[in-house]
């Protein structure tokens, strides 16, 4: 059995399913501090042009996206990787594997928000070609505080590195 410790080569992507429901909530809870339910999940995913994706490495979740498509913009609503497989590449083949779908289906631009103290997640959407185009004041609550929504966005018509 290969080491769970590989990078984004060894990432499995596969479209989250209402069987995947309880897992994406783990997921969620494993990388949020305000995680969904799975309640909360099959409301998101029962919404027109909703889609996701789960991250494994071998038979092990270690991460998702769900994003929703209307019209010609489509939003990342959730995208967490757990923390033990951080900086692998897997946020980012999860984002390639959302805008290839959204690229096929005719959106044009790609929104996502970030909370400002998030550096690590705000430098990986600053390289995948995000650009700041707005903020949200204490939109996140956090155990000392809140924390600023940075709305992001990206023009779909080029490819993620």
């Amino acid at each position: 059995m290969k080491s769970l410790t590989g990078d984004a080569d060894n990432v499995l992507l596969r479209p989250l399913g209402a069987l995947d429901l309880a897992v994406a909530a783990v997921l969620h809870a494993g990388c949020f501090d305000g995680p969904w339910s799975e309640a909360a999940m099959a409301e998101v995913l029962a919404m027109p042009g909703s889609f996701g994706a789960l991250a494994h490495i071998e038979d092990q979740p270690v991460g998702l996206v769900i994003a929703l498509a209307v019209g010609l913009e489509a939003e990342i609503l959730t995208l967490g990787v757990l923390p033990n497989f951080r900086r692998r590449g897997i946020a980012g083949r999860l984002l390639t594997w959302v805008t290839d779908r959204l690229n096929g289906a005719g959106c044009r631009r790609l929104l996502l928000e970030v909370a400002e103290d998030n550096v690590t997640a705000c430098a990986l959407y600053g390289k995948l070609g995000f650009a700041e185009i707005g903020r949200r004041p204490s939109y996140y609550r956090r155990l000392a505080g809140t924390a600023a929504a940075i709305v992001l966005a990206r023009v779909l018509d080029r490819q993620v590195n």
